[in-house]
């Protein structure tokens, strides 16, 4: 069951300026029936991204990215469906209707939205006060001192509490906010023995933590003085905050992050605004030495390539390493950017510039060679018993390597640094089997499946339109060859769906519980995302035109110039099929 209903999404999407959305992203021109532009979605010089304004869809005929408005904001902002058509709505002032939504489960979203409310009266209370109080002259010097200037400041709407006890608690309840929604909200607390009601933060620098659609649901608060215990504050746990899901700056990292493949975290606040201020704004912070499976997936969900770049110290390598372990868990690959000793990521930029950060970026390495490497550097190699004991420590390190290339590249690396012949490392790692991970019960664990790639993403959505636009729909499934999907999963999906279609979650195959996802997930994204003709049209053409690409390729390798000539020909008459759809005369 959707979670709006479909004349609400229909709406919304009648509601969207596609030519004023698509251009805050990128500058349009009109050509034609069309609109073209640069494409946000890769580096290009020659435009080659265009936009039909009728149909409302979107196409690069260089990357081959595609889609709706709702799309369009999933793949630029970083958002779920659902988010993003909770931020169109509020864009473009659209009323979303709720399928049969219980009394309760209403009473709770109302509550939350007025939770939502006080949470961002405090944050613009605090921001205010930072800037127009003399009490908060010491938080703007030691602001200005880090390097920070007023506009990354009041884009991140750092603010500053007062220290009087009540200052926020007395203004909410002017506001016509209870005490106990002040309380709920983690803005206030009783005393000891429930004596006293008093705010929770007091003279301290505030950072909102905000969600992905960037509603604060709380603070990180630093002390200013150094009498001042702890240090570092933040929002209690409550309905609205939960710290293992929470990542700082995401709702201004998320646009750049999709854009660029990559997301870059680090450890704290400030580190986060310096390097958005030098133009990393693809940066975010776990806030703590803990990377939980949440942030994970949020991190995932964000962006392909996912950098850590904590701080040099023990605590921040052994945290490398937990996260590195969540992330395989969930079929997510983790690259270390190594800071150099006693700098943080903020220092590092303000003191040598934003190129400095990025050269760390394009020597980041494999959390398997991290682990190496720290192996390595903890060791005693100037004895050969502690050579000895280094190389049987990375030795089952290195059998666990996916590819050839990494194999190697290690086997060299740790011979060099141990001062041993290549061909000894090779001979030795022979008699250290790759072993798959144990569970903690000490049954064998499945490698998780790797996150879907752009491809699978894409085939995946044009089945769920399939889905939902009934007959017209299964004409368009039944033309979905083999040659057009990238996996096996997804072709016993569409073999499914075409017996069952009428009821596609009839006799789910449980065998394969990968197949049994698949499934599933498709039927959902249908019952979510209601599409159109013109949207199905273009699908099932870059459908073509991928498979096309696919077997250019194969037909390149193996010197089949007759082949290519046809393939070529059959590319044109695609490309220009989706010309056509997109406003170009035929």
């Amino acid at each position: 069951m959707s979670l709006y209903t479909k004349d609400s999404i229909d709406r919304l999407k009648d509601a969207v300026d596609m030519v004023e959305l698509v251009g805050a992203r990128t500058d349009l021109r009109r050509v034609g029936n069309r609109f073209n532009g640069l494409c946000p979605f890769h580096e290009e010089r020659t435009p080659s991204f265009s936009v039909n304004a009728e149909h409302k869809l979107f196409h690069c005929f260089g990357c081959g990215a595609s889609g709706d408005a709702i799309g369009f904001v999933q793949e630029t902002e970083g958002l779920d469906f659902r988010q993003a058509v909770e931020a169109l709505a509020e864009r473009y002032n659209v009323e979303l209707k709720r399928e049969q939504e219980d009394p309760a489960a209403e009473r709770r979203r109302e509550r939350r939205e007025r939770l939502l409310k006080l949470v961002q009266r405090a944050t613009d209370y605090y921001v205010r006060y930072l800037w127009e109080s003399g009490e908060a002259k010491l938080a703007r010097e030691y602001l200005a001192g880090r390097g920070l200037e007023e506009e990354v400041l009041r884009q991140f709407r750092v603010g500053y509490a007062p220290s009087a006890w009540d200052k926020v608690t007395v203004k909410a309840q002017r506001d016509g906010f209870t005490r106990e929604e002040i309380a709920a909200a983690g803005l206030a607390q009783r005393g000891r023995g429930g004596s006293g009601f008093y705010d929770r933060f007091r003279a301290r620098i505030m950072f909102p933590l905000a969600d992905p659609r960037g509603r604060v649901l709380g603070f990180g608060a630093r002390a200013v003085r150094s009498e001042q215990q702890p240090k570092y504050l933040n929002t209690s746990e409550n309905e609205l905050y939960h710290k293992g899901r929470q990542l700082f700056g995401i709702d201004l990292a998320r646009g750049q992050a999709a854009k660029r493949g990559r997301i870059l975290v680090v450890e704290g606040y400030t580190d986060v605004l310096a390097l958005h201020q030098v133009g990393l704004t693809e940066t975010v912070a776990v806030m703590g030495t803990s990377v939980t499976p949440e942030q994970v997936t949020l991190l995932s969900q964000t962006a392909g390539s996912v950098f850590l770049a904590l701080d040099a110290d023990r605590s921040g390598q052994e945290a490398m390493l937990r996260a590195a372990r969540v992330a395989a868990e969930r079929g997510v690959e983790l690259r270390v950017v190594e800071m150099p000793e006693g700098n943080d990521p903020a220092e590092l930029v303000t003191e040598r510039g934003a190129e400095a950060f990025t050269e760390l970026l394009g020597s980041a390495s494999s959390v398997l060679e991290f682990q190496i490497r720290r192996v390595l550097a903890d060791s005693d190699l100037q004895s050969p018993r502690g050579r000895d004991t280094a190389f049987e420590e990375v030795r089952p390190l290195i059998a666990t390597a996916d590819s050839p290339a990494t194999r190697d590249h290690l086997v060299r690396y740790v011979a060099d640094k141990l001062d041993l012949a290549p061909d000894v490392v090779t001979i030795a790692l022979q008699s250290a089997p790759r072993t798959a991970p144990q569970r903690p019960d000490g049954q064998l664990s499945r490698r998780p499946e790797r996150l879907l790639d752009n491809a699978s993403r894409a085939e995946r959505a044009f089945l769920a339109m399939c889905i939902s636009q009934g007959e017209t729909g299964r004409e368009y499934l039944r033309r979905v060859t083999d040659a057009h999907l990238s996996s096996e999963a997804l072709r016993l999906t569409r073999d499914h769906l075409v017996s069952h279609f009428a009821n596609p979650l009839a006799e789910i195959p449980g065998a394969d519980p990968v197949i049994a996802a698949t499934i599933t997930e498709v039927v959902m994204l249908a019952d979510e995302e209601p599409s159109s003709e013109p949207a199905l049209r273009l699908g099932f053409l870059q459908l073509e035109l991928r498979r096309i690409e696919r077997e250019l390729r194969h037909a390149g390798q193996g010197d089949d110039f007759d082949r290519q000539r046809e393939l070529w020909s059959e590319r044109e008459s695609v490309r220009q099929a989706i010309g056509h759809v997109m406003g170009e005369t035929p």
